[in-house]
């Protein structure tokens, strides 16, 4: 019951986002699309950082669903949206899982600098590439959506409905997750891998679960975005744009999946009018930004409604002396 219900929640608020799509001008449209296909990166952020892993390389996984996206209409003659973004997701969740059984070996800063060296080597590989447009990237081929030839006048918003269905769908697989054994194990991790491994589970296979799960969803906001955008390029790769999303989970915090995507559209806001009003210096009102939210929402934004939950990862560990006595 709980699945169903949390289920219909997420259909509901589908609903309410594809009506508000309708209102919306199409500026705030487009600026909504990239936010959430960009959070779908950052909930596999999320997800990592919940199961003891930190992602400075979460940018490879976004290029490659980007990349897979672009090249289905000229290699594959597919050019359906729904099944480019599937096909850049598994694109992206398979090279995770072919790193994650070395990258779930390290631990802190050993794993997170891994993943910046994984990106930063995929990142050269196609600034060099002449047949995927080296530093110029590719032009991406407008898709089709379920059959449908998405014309100029509604291509805006039909996209924004697909990225919504598939973003309300991978988070709410998410939250179940969360709420399943592997979930509550990963969180066992972050707490204590030794504790777990002398309990009798495997803390490697459970952090390697959550670096494929990272790449999964990294690689199907790759996808959304280089349909949305229009075309790709190497920088999707580079570390700005992993220190982006590690902005943005930072900025949410790891206690509601929906906060995700608020911290991103509000990362998009922020930064789109401070570009607009202070062209020289709107990086310092982003960081200015996210030290207001530090120091006086250290918990991410999502706590402002879903409070401290206590978790497994949350207590403390208690000495055997005390708990004696």
């Amino acid at each position: 019951m709980p699945l169903v219900r949390s289920f219909a929640v997420a259909v509901a608020i589908a609903l309410v986002l594809a009506a508000g799509g309708l209102l919306a001008p199409k500026w705030l449209l487009f600026l909504a699309t990239m936010s959430v296909s960009h959070g779908l990166a950052v909930l596999g952020i999320v997800v990592l950082m919940r199961g003891g892993g930190a992602s400075f390389g979460q940018g490879m996984f976004f290029a490659i669903g980007a990349y897979v996206a672009a090249s289905m209409p000229q290699t594959l003659g597919i050019t359906d949206a729904v099944v480019r973004s599937l096909l850049g997701m598994i694109a992206a969740g398979v090279v995770a899982a072919v790193f994650a059984p070395m990258l779930a070996r390290y631990r802190g800063i050993f794993f997170a600098m891994l993943t910046l060296a994984l990106s930063m080597v995929l990142y050269g590989l196609l600034s060099k590439a002449s047949a995927v447009g080296g530093t110029d990237g590719l032009t991406v081929a407008k898709p089709t959506l379920l059959g449908l030839v998405l014309t100029p006048g509604r291509a805006d918003y039909l996209l924004f409905v697909l990225t919504v269905a598939l973003s309300v769908l991978a988070a709410w697989a998410v939250v179940v997750y969360k709420n399943s054994v592997a979930g509550l194990l990963a969180q066992a991790v972050r707490a204590n891998s030794l504790r777990v491994e002398y309990l009798g589970a495997s803390s490697q296979r459970s952090l390697a679960t959550s670096f494929v799960l990272c790449g999964l969803l990294g690689g199907l906001g790759g996808a959304i975005t280089a349909q949305v955008l229009g075309h790709v390029e190497p920088d999707f790769t580079n570390w700005t744009t992993s220190g982006e999303f590690v902005f943005i989970a930072v900025l949410a915090g790891q206690q509601s999946v929906a906060a995700v995507f608020v911290a991103s559209l509000l990362l998009e806001i922020v930064r789109s009018f401070s570009n607009l009003y202070f062209p020289n210096t709107w990086q310092l009102a982003l960081g200015a930004f996210l030290l207001f939210v530090i120091l006086f929402r250290p918990g991410g934004i999502g706590s402002l409604w879903a409070g401290r939950r206590k978790t497994v990862a949350d207590t403390p560990a208690v000495p055997l002396q005390e708990r004696r006595a």
